[in-house]
C-alpha cells in the first residue's frame, strides 16, 4: 500500500540524507585532547549537557569508557567500549591524528581503538575533531564534517532516538544488571531482512535459538525515531512493520531509549525530564516478547534462567529466576546464574538404597521441557512419584492430568512457571538430617577462604573449622542427655512460644496440643505444635519418656518430626513440627470429599510410615493407636503419623510383648482382649480399619458422638458388600472411585486381610505396602470373624 507523501519525506530525511548528528550544534573535541580515568574531570559533555562521554566508575577504582545520560541521577549508560574488561584508574582515552580515538590501560598499552571506516577517509580527508552530540552519538569527523566513525554504528545494548540498526547490526545484552560484559541474548537485523531476538552461545556471542521474529523478510534497517516508534524499514524506504508503536506527545520533555536487557527482553523506556532532579525513574512503554519465560526454548543451553532453576513472570512483567526447593543459587548477585543441589544427591548403590532418605516438594505449573529421559503414559500420580523416588538418576518427576509422567535428569533446563501447562512437579530432596542449608553455606564460605592458604595450613585449619562448627552448633542447640537426640526447651521458652498456651489445636488422651512459633538465629519464625502433657501422674510421666526415646530416633517422611521437649519440674511437654492441614479425621469427614487419588496416596503414606516403624528404624516401634485423629497432613497433604504416646518399644531381638490394652475403640485388635502376645500386627489391624474409612469416607464407629458410645458397623458392611460383589455401595456417588473399580476391589481385599481375627493371617506392613502399590497380587481373603463388633472396653 502506498504511503502518504509526508511520511515518505520524513523517511527520506531520517535515512537517506546525512543524519541530524552532523547538523546539530556541538562542542568540538580537538586533536590531542584526552581523558584519564579517576581524574576529577574525566568526561566530555554534549552542548545541552544531556549526554556525557568518558570514564564511568562501575566499581571502586574500575572504570568503563562509556556514554551516559548526564542529567539524571541514574547516569544510565547507553554505549560502552571494550565492555568485557573494566580499566583501572590512570587509563587514558585520547584523540590523535595518526591513531584516531584510542583507549590505553594504566600500563600504557592500547586495548581498544575506533575503526575509521568512512567515505571521508577514502577521499584522503583526515580526522579533524570529535564531538558528543545531543542525540547521545559520539562521532569522529573530518574538517568538512564527513563522519569517519560514530558510536551509533557500533551499538552495545541500546538504541537512542534517530539511531539506525543496519543489516547485520546487533545489540548484545549485558551479562547482569551491573555487569556490562556481553551476555546471553542478542537483537539482530538478519541478512534475510528479519529482525530477531536470539539466545547466544555465551561467551562466544554467536546466535543460538531464535525466540522473537518480525516475520518480514524485506527489512533493510531498524529505525528508532524521536516519536518513540521502533520500526522496520524496507530498502525502498517503506515501513514494513512497527515493532514498538508508541507515539509520544512529549517529544521535548522526555528522554527515551530502547534496550535489550540482561534478561533477554527488548524494552522501550521513557524518562520525564521534569523529574530528572528528583529521580523520577525510567518507566516501560513497550517490550517484546510478552513472556520471555515461555518464549525461550533451547535445545542446548539452560534457557532464560540458569541450569536447575525456573523462570516466573512477576507482577512487574519482568522474569525472575527461582531455585526449586532444596537448591541454592550459584551466584547470589546473579539470579540467572543457575542453582545447585544443597544436599547430598541420592546414592545409586543398590546395596544401601536411600529411598527413605528422600521426599518430594511439590510445585504446581512448573516444568523443565527437554530435560526428561523417560516418559510414561496412563499412570497415576502416585505411581509417577514412586518411580522417580526409586530412581537415583531422577531429580524431578512431572505429572500431567492426562496421566502422563516424565522423569527429569540434571542439569534441568528451560525451567518455567506456566499456568497453561497443567503439570505438577515433584522436586526430589533429601530429608533433613540436622545439617541445614544455612550451616552448609557458612562452612562453604570458610572453606573457600581456606583455599587461599598453603596446603599444610589447610589440613590443620580444616580440622579446626570442622570441630569448631560441630561444638558451636551443638552449643546453640542443646540436646537431651543420655540417649535422647532432640532439643531441650525450658518452660519459659515454650510459654513465650505459645503466647501463654493461647491457641489450642486439639486434645488427646494424655494432654492438650497448642500452636506456637520459634525463631531461628536469622529471626525466621517457624510454627510448632506443643503437646502439654498432664504429667502429674506416674503413668503419664512414663509415657512421656517412652515417646521422647522413640520419636527422637525416628526420621521418615511419613512421620511427624519431634523438634524437642520440656522436662522441668512438674512440666512435661513435647514439641513437634506443625502440620498445616490438620488431621485426617477432619480431612475425610468434612466437605468437600477428598479425591480418590488423594485418599489412596494418603493411605500409601500411612503404610510406608508404619513399615518404617516396624522394620526400618533402629528400634522397632509399635504405635498401638492408629486412627484418623493421629494422622496429620502437611502442606502437600502428605500423611504424617503422630502421637507416639502409646508406643511400645521392642528391642531388635524381641518380637512380641505383653501389655495392658491400649488404643481406641473401633481400631483395637482382638488380641488385646485375649491375653495374647502383642506384635506389630495390632497396627496392621488398626490400619485395615483406617484404610476402610479412607475408602468410604465414613467412620467405623457410628451412631453416637464418640467411639465409646457408638456402634461398629463399617467392617461388617464392607465384608458383606465384598461377599455379595456389591462393593460399589461402599463408594456410592464417588464417580472417581467407581471408575477405578479394579483398584477399589484391591483396596477392599487388603482391608479384609488386615482385619483378620487371627494375627498370623494378617500381612506384615511390608506386604501391605507392596499390595497397595500393586507390586504383588492380592489373594482372595478369608472371612474375618465378627469379634470387633462385640468387643467391650
Amino acid at each position: 500500500m502506498a504511503l502518504p507523501l509526508p511520511y515518505l519525506i520524513f523517511i527520506f530525511i531520517c535515512i537517506f540524507l546525512p543524519f541530524p548528528t552532523t547538523a546539530q550544534a556541538y562542542n568540538n573535541i580537538t586533536l590531542g585532547s584526552f581523558l584519564k580515568a579517576g581524574d576529577s574531570s574525566s568526561s566530555w559533555v554534549s552542548p545541552s549537557k544531556d549526554f556525557a562521554f568518558g570514564f564511568k566508575e562501575i566499581e571502586p577504582g574500575s572504570f568503563l569508557l562509556a556514554i551516559w545520560f548526564n542529567q539524571i541521577p541514574e547516569k544510565t549508560i547507553t554505549w560502552c567500549a571494550n565492555r568485557d574488561h573494566l580499566v583501572l584508574s590512570g587509563s587514558k582515552v585520547e584523540l590523535t591524528t595518526d591513531k584516531g580515538l584510542t583507549l590505553t590501560n594504566s600500563d600504557g598499552l592500547e586495548i581498544w581503538r575506533a575503526k575509521l571506516v568512512s567515505n571521508g577517509s577514502s577521499r584522503g580527508e583526515r580526522l579533524s575533531y570529535a564531538a558528543i552530540l545531543d542525540t547521545g552519538n559520539f562521532m569522529l569527523a573530518t574538517q568538512a564534517s564527513a563522519i569517519l566513525w560514530q558510536s551509533f554504528d557500533e551499538p552495545t545494548d541500546t538504541l537512542l532516538p534517530t539511531q539506525v540498526l543496519n543489516l547485520g547490526g546487533k545489540l548484545i545484552a549485558r551479562f547482569t544488571e551491573k555487569n556490562y560484559s556481553g551476555g546471553r541474548f542478542s537483537f539482530t537485523l538478519l541478512r534475510d531482512g528479519n529482525a530477531a531476538l536470539y539466545t547466544t552461545h555465551f561467551p562466544l556471542y554467536n546466535s543460538l535459538n531464535e525466540y522473537y521474529l518480525s516475520y518480514k523478510e524485506v527489512g533493510h534497517q531498524v529505525v528508532f525515531n524521536q516519536s518513540g516508534v521502533l520500526y522496520l524499514v524496507a530498502r525502498n524506504g517503506s515501513i514494513v512493520t512497527d515493532m514498538f508503536s508508541n507515539e509520544l506527545s512529549e517529544k521535548q520533555v522526555i528522554y527515551q531509549r530502547v534496550i535489550l536487557e540482561f534478561d533477554g527482553v527488548l524494552r522501550h523506556y521513557v524518562y520525564k525530564k521534569s523529574s530528572s532532579l528528583t529521580g523520577g525513574g525510567w518507566s516501560i512503554k513497550s517490550f517484546a516478547p510478552d513472556n520471555i519465560c515461555t518464549a525461550v526454548i533451547q535445545k542446548t543451553g539452560s534457557g532464560v534462567c540458569g541450569y536447575n532453576s525456573y523462570c516466573k513472570l512477576g507482577n512487574d512483567s519482568k522474569p525472575h529466576c527461582i531455585c526449586p526447593p532444596g537448591y541454592t543459587v550459584l551466584d547470589p548477585e546473579d539470579e540467572m546464574s543457575g542453582c545447585f543441589q544443597s544436599f547430598l544427591p541420592q546414592s545409586c548403590d543398590k546395596t544401601t538404597p536411600e529411598n527413605n532418605r528422600f521426599d518430594f516438594k511439590v510445585l504446581k505449573d512448573v516444568d523443565w521441557p527437554l530435560s526428561d529421559y523417560e516418559h510414561f503414559q496412563n499412570v497415576s500420580i502416585d505411581w509417577c512419584r514412586e518411580v522417580c523416588l526409586a530412581d537415583c538418576f531422577c531429580a524431578v518427576g512431572i505429572f500431567r492430568e492426562s496421566r502422563d509422567c516424565w522423569k527429569k535428569k540434571l542439569p534441568l533446563t528451560n525451567g518455567k512457571d506456566d499456568g497453561s501447562v497443567g503439570r505438577t512437579a515433584f522436586i526430589k530432596v533429601r530429608i533433613s538430617s540436622g545439617f541445614n542449608e544455612r550451616q552448609y553455606n557458612r562452612i562453604k564460605k570458610v572453606l573457600t577462604a581456606l583455599l587461599a592458604t598453603s596446603g599444610s595450613a589447610n589440613i590443620v585449619l580444616l580440622g579446626i573449622v570442622v570441630i569448631g562448627f560441630y561444638f558451636f552448633e551443638h552449643r546453640k542447640n542443646p540436646k537431651v542427655s543420655g540417649n535422647y537426640s532432640v532439643r531441650s526447651f525450658s518452660y519459659k521458652e515454650l510459654n513465650e512460644a505459645t503466647n501463654r498456651f493461647n491457641e489450642e489445636l486439639g486434645r488427646g488422651a494424655f494432654g492438650v496440643v497448642y500452636k506456637g512459633f520459634i525463631s531461628d538465629q536469622l529471626g525466621t519464625q517457624t510454627p510448632i505444635a506443643v503437646k502439654k502433657l498432664d504429667a502429674l501422674s506416674q503413668n503419664a510421666d512414663k509415657e512421656f519418656k517412652a515417646e521422647v526415646n522413640s520419636i527422637g530416633h525416628t526420621h521418615h517422611k511419613n512421620l511427624v518430626k519431634l523438634v524437642g521437649f520440656c522436662e522441668e519440674e512438674e512440666h512435661r511437654m513435647l514439641v513437634y513440627e506443625y502440620m498445616s492441614n490438620g488431621t485426617l479425621s477432619d480431612f475425610l469427614y468434612q466437605p468437600p470429599k477428598p479425591t480418590w487419588e488423594k485418599r489412596l496416596r494418603i493411605a500409601q503414606g500411612i503404610a510406608r510410615g508404619l513399615f518404617y516403624l516396624h522394620e526400618d528404624c533402629s528400634t522397632q516401634v509399635i504405635h498401638c493407636d492408629i486412627k484418623p485423629q493421629n494422622i496429620l497432613l502437611d502442606d502437600d497433604h502428605n500423611a504424617r503419623i503422630s502421637d507416639f504416646g502409646l508406643a511400645k518399644l521392642l528391642r531388635l531381638d524381641q518380637t512380641q510383648t505383653n501389655t495392658a490394652p491400649r488404643g481406641t475403640r473401633g481400631y483395637v485388635a482382638p488380641e488385646w482382649f485375649k491375653n495374647m502376645p502383642i506384635t506389630a500386627k495390632v497396627d496392621v489391624y488398626s490400619f485395615g480399619i483406617l484404610l476402610l474409612e479412607i475408602i468410604c469416607c465414613q467412620r467405623n464407629v457410628q451412631g453416637e458422638n464418640n467411639e465409646e458410645e457408638g456402634v461398629i458397623l463399617l467392617t461388617d458392611w464392607a465384608f458383606d458388600c465384598y461377599q455379595m460383589e456389591t462393593i460399589d455401595e461402599l463408594v456410592k456417588d464417588d464417580t472417581e472411585a467407581l471408575n477405578d473399580k479394579k483398584r477399589l476391589e484391591r483396596m477392599v481385599k487388603i482391608c479384609i486381610w488386615c482385619i483378620q481375627d487371627d494375627p498370623c493371617l494378617r500381612p506384615t506392613t511390608r506386604r501391605v505396602v507392596e499390595m497397595l502399590e500393586g507390586l504383588v497380587q492380592v489373594p482372595e481373603p478369608p472371612c474375618p470373624t465378627s469379634y470387633s463388633t462385640s468387643e467391650t472396653t
